[in-house]
């Protein structure tokens, strides 16, 4: 496997209260899908998708009224305790916008640029650099983020051309991820050129197949120290965006690249935002790079599992959590590193349920109905009844387990349950 360790070296750009680059933890990203324009939807997508997870929250900047109203939107979740950095996407008219909306552009903790819309020709650069000095005027940092699907056709025909001409033979995925790379240091450059520092600058390159995405930032990553922001560009919908992301950006992390992440989840329609921020840290947590909430190990099922009982409580565990982190974050230091188990018969249950912090194994099919819950690997008790007095009960021990453990008002002590 090629292992190429950048992170350590990466420069550090600060957005807002949050370090991206330089050592800094990888941070998680995401972004509404309100119409901006609308404040009060979008600020309440915003503190939905921060008390999800997400670090950052980036909102489209596309029309005038979607621009008088990101001041509204950082007021809005600001009054609300969210002080995640708010992020404006910029496309064909960012220039415009920035410019003609100041309230705007000082509201915004980071713009981000796309290199393949910006304009054509001399327009393009002037139109860049007129981004790029409103940042040095604001002193706000930008992401320079190519895009496959937007890309600046007149470079790739060039060397498209270049290629015939030279009988190359290369193929035009390459030559598309190529382009890709130069894209993003030739207008790095010309930032730089601007007036930008380069902690100020974030760079991207997404395109949509996770092998592609593994080859440009591959290269990306030998060429630059800006610190690199990571994702497909559309992963997809449900299991095929989850194992394509997971798939392309585990590798990269793995070998020390990427900063700042977005898994870019197609969602259903009415479907849950925070799903893309809940995948997102499941994949740095999977890898052993950050902690964001506990992790629930729970049993797959087989033909010992007839009953779906233990389905049932760790879904409910599961949203338990999740519904109790805002809170626990703010009162519990530590909560995210637990561990809870939910098995559902005697072959894995007891095993898994002694390594976790708090486990319990569920009866399979023929076994006594008894269910054993281990805390700190040690049988602390045996719960019996019916479904919702095994919920209630685990619940109870996991709240008087979170107050015990990580409470910041109380000295840390063992936990003990009396059989």
């Amino acid at each position: 496997m090629l292992t190429i360790d950048t992170r350590h070296r990466t420069i550090g750009v600060r957005v807002g209260n949050v370090t991206v680059g330089g050592g800094a933890p990888i941070v998680v990203q995401s972004m509404t899908m309100t119409d901006t324009a609308d404040a009060t939807a979008t600020a309440q997508q915003c503190i939905e998708l921060c008390e999800a997870g997400s670090e950052m929250v980036r909102v489209t900047v596309n029309l005038p009224e979607a621009a008088a109203a990101v001041p509204e939107i950082k007021q809005r979740m600001r009054d609300a305790g969210c002080e995640a950095p708010l992020i404006g996407d910029f496309h064909y008219n960012g220039h415009l916008l920035l410019t003609r909306h100041p309230d705007c552009a000082r509201a915004l903790d980071k713009y981000r640029i796309n290199p393949g819309n910006v304009g054509t020709g001399r327009r393009r650069d002037e139109q860049f650099a007129t981004i790029c000095q409103v940042a040095i005027d604001y002193g706000k940092p930008v992401r320079i983020g190519v895009n496959g699907g937007s890309l600046n056709q007149e470079l790739v025909m060039a060397k498209m051309q270049e290629n015939t001409d030279r009988s190359l033979g290369r193929e035009s995925e390459d030559i598309i991820n190529e382009c890709m790379v130069l894209s993003a240091i030739r207008s790095t450059e010309l930032a730089i050129e601007t007036g930008l520092r380069q902690d100020q600058i974030i760079i991207s390159c997404k395109v949509s197949r996770p092998r592609h995405l593994i080859d440009v930032y591959r290269a990306l990553a030998k060429q630059t120290s800006q610190p690199l922001h990571l994702g497909l560009t559309e992963a997809g919908m449900g299991t095929k965006g989850l194992v394509w992301s997971a798939s392309a950006m585990g590798v990269l992390l793995s070998e020390g690249i990427g900063d700042t992440i977005r898994v870019s989840l197609t969602p259903r329609p009415g479907g849950d935002r925070r799903e893309e921020v809940y995948a997102a840290c499941e994949l740095l947590q999977a890898l052993g790079l950050r902690s964001f909430a506990p992790s629930v190990t729970a049993c797959p099922g087989c033909g010992r599992t007839t009953s779906t009982t233990f389905q049932e409580l760790a879904e409910a565990v599961q949203a338990y959590i999740r519904a109790s982190m805002p809170a626990w974050k703010r009162k519990y230091e530590g909560v995210e590193t637990l561990t809870l188990a939910v098995m559902g018969c005697v072959v894995n249950g007891p095993g898994e349920s002694k390594a976790a912090n708090i486990g319990i194994s569920l009866p399979g099919t023929g076994e006594a109905p008894h269910c054993p819950v281990f805390i700190d690997g040690v049988h602390a008790t045996t719960l019996k009844g019916t479904y919702d007095e095994l919920a209630l009960a685990f619940q109870k021990l996991l709240d008087d387990y979170v107050e015990a453990k990580y409470s910041k008002r109380v000295q840390r002590s063992e936990f003990r349950v009396q059989s």
